[in-house]
This record gives C-alpha cells, structure tokens and sequence, in this order.
C-alpha cells in the first residue's frame, strides 16, 4: 500500500489537495480534519463545551463516526447524520481544535483512520498524520500558507456558500487555532522531519496539485 501523509494548519487547502490528487491517482481520500470537526459538532449539539474533557470523554461511547462517497464526493456521518455542510462552518472549526487536544479523542479516531490506511492506497491529510498516525508513510507534505491567505480563502469559500461572515473575526480564528494546535499536549502541529515543505501563498489549486503528484511520482515511482 502506498499512504501520503498531507499535514499542515487549517486552511492551507491539504483537504482540497488531497482530494483533488487522490481523485487522480486513484487513491482513497481519508479526511481527517472532518472526522475532528464531528466530533466537536457532536459536543456542540449537546450543548457542551468541546474544551471540556469529562464532558466529551463522556460523549464519545455515544457517538459513530464515518465517512462515506456520494457520487464520488466525500461524506461525513455522525450518527448516521449527514453533517458535510454543518462541519465547515466557524464554530465547527474550533470546536475541532478542542476536542483534538484531548487524548480520548484522538484515542477514539486513531483506531478508525489506521484501518482504512491498512486497507487502501490513501492520502490522508490533518495536524500530526506525518509525525503520530501514519509514521511511516510513503510521502510526507507540509503544506502550509500565510494566515492572511487561509482567511481569505475561507471568507470567500463561506461567502460563495451564502454565509454571512467578516473578514477580520476569521483571520483571528485562524491565528488562534494556528496557536492552539501548535501548543496542545496531544500530538500538536509540526511538520515531519522527513516532510517536504510546501508553501501554497502563492500558488493556486492546479500548481499545488502538479507540485504534489511530482513529489509522489519521485518517491514512490509511479
């Protein structure tokens, strides 16, 4: 099997690149960011604060997450709960950098994201993919952009949706998760030591996806 591990902060784009290059190469997709973005939603939902460990260890035996293909677009489930649009929103955003500080949770989705690696060539793409979930993947990226860019992509993505959101609030949402994922005790942000790194500033999807597939032809010959 052939893994490519795609990490990086939120909004540098890994989810769409990974997509976009699994789809071309024919791998699985295995989107980890959304499988996080659930679980938070789930404590939101609850009315629980995703910060708080006893009340999101308490939930998680309660909980189902999967990911599923329609039409050859990805899907996620809580509960059998489509929650693809619920998950992208803000709040979901940072409910995610919470609960992914809790060692639980990244317990309780460790175990489901290593199976499908085990079974499929796969692009997996999150915060500690290259350093804690799949050590010895075949491919390592860092891909990363400058906090200004990843707020602007999310405010015109959210605005493309109909969302009526400001710029300034999600700049500072993304510095602050930047800080949080970095500094959490639980397998923070960094990049791989054997990770290639990849700054997208500059570069728009189709440039980012060719740089990808070269990296993955040159180390894994095919």
């Amino acid at each position: 099997m052939i893994h490519v591990a795609i990490d990086g902060p939120s909004g540098a784009g890994k989810s769409t690149i990974a997509r976009m290059v699994a789809a071309e190469l024919g791998y699985v997709y295995i989107d980890t960011g959304a499988l996080y973005r659930s679980v938070g939603v789930a404590a939101l939902k609850r009315g629980f604060d995703p910060a708080n460990r006893e009340q999101v260890e308490a939930m998680l035996p309660e909980i189902e997450v999967s990911l599923g293909f329609v039409d050859g677009i990805q899907h996620v489930y809580l509960n059998g709960e489509d929650v693809s649009e619920e998950i992208r929103l803000p709040e979901a955003s940072m409910a995610a950098s919470a609960v992914s500080a809790l060692p639980a949770v990244r317990a309780f989705l460790f175990d489901l994201q290593r199976e499908i690696a085990a079974k499929n060539n796969c692009i997996m793409d999150g915060r500690d993919i290259g350093t804690v979930v799949l050590p010895d993947a075949d491919v390592k990226i860092f891909l990363t952009a400058s906090p200004e860019v990843r707020a602007r992509r999310r405010y015109d993505e959210l605005l493309a949706k109909g969302n009526q959101v400001e710029f300034e609030p999600l700049l500072q949402e993304i510095i602050q998760r930047d800080y949080n994922d970095s500094h959490r005790a639980a397998a923070p942000l960094k990049q791989a030591e054997d990770a290639v790194l990849l700054d997208c500033s500059d570069l728009n999807l189709e440039q980012v996806k060719a740089q990808v597939i070269d990296l993955i032809h040159k180390k894994v010959g095919v």
